[in-house]
């Protein structure tokens, strides 16, 4: 009597399969790194010297110059948002071997969102001073970061797709250091409701939290 198996064949070699895979996850990362160069670059279109009137350019110059300042802070503030997701995108993926749709979904609608990035901040250099120009921006950042870090969870949940080499502790470490941006963010809403210019002052704290933070060295 014949036995028929119903198990399918293996028709591509594990070699092959994590080749196709690190490609993959290769191609993955430059798009990322597309996005993020072509959203940081949107941001200075937000930057214009407003018109002035013929004949008032000596007098009216330096008053137009300064009308640009919460452009430029706005512009400033969103480059340095920019590249610390960036770099944070970096870490993240140094630490990411194998590659699946999840991941790839995942790390779409993050770069949907800092895509986005430059929009809130144009709102926020024309209105900076009103509440909702402060909420759509910081809540924008916060998505942003929130999928980052909804990202890192999903690739390292019993190290999906994380190498093996890492810790529990620098698993945690990581986790912890891609939650204080969104966190930042999602504080400063609140905060944004008893006195905006204190809302916009918590968003420093971005960067000096994550320069204070060192994670785990890797065993």
């Amino acid at each position: 009597m014949v036995k028929i198996s119903n198990k399918k064949e293996t028709l591509v070699p594990p070699a092959e399969v994590s080749y196709h895979e690190r490609r993959a996850l290769d191609r993955l990362i430059f798009f990322s790194d597309g996005v993020f160069a072509i959203a940081i670059t949107l941001l200075v279109l937000n930057v214009a010297l407003p018109a002035t009137q013929p004949g008032y350019v000596a007098t009216g110059l330096s008053s137009a110059l300064l009308a640009t300042v919460p452009k430029l802070f706005s512009y400033t503030l969103s480059f340095l948002v920019i590249g610390a997701y960036w770099m944070a995108h970096q870490r993240t993926f140094h630490y990411i071997e194998r590659y699946d749709r999840g991941l790839a979904w995942l790390n779409i609608f993050f770069l949907l969102f800092v895509a986005l990035i430059p929009f809130p901040t144009s709102v926020l250099g024309a209105y900076g001073g009103q509440l909702v120009a402060v909420i759509l921006y910081a809540a924008t950042l916060a998505i942003t970061g929130l999928l980052l870090s909804l990202l890192w969870l999903y690739a390292s949940h019993n190290r999906r797709l994380v190498a093996a080499m890492l810790t529990p502790q620098h698993i945690r470490a990581t986790t912890l250091r891609n939650a204080v941006p969104p966190v930042v963010f999602l504080a400063s809403i609140g905060i944004a409701f008893l006195s905006v210019p204190a809302a916009e002052v918590t968003w420093v704290l971005v960067f000096g939290l994550n320069a204070a933070h060192r994670p785990y060295p890797v065993a």
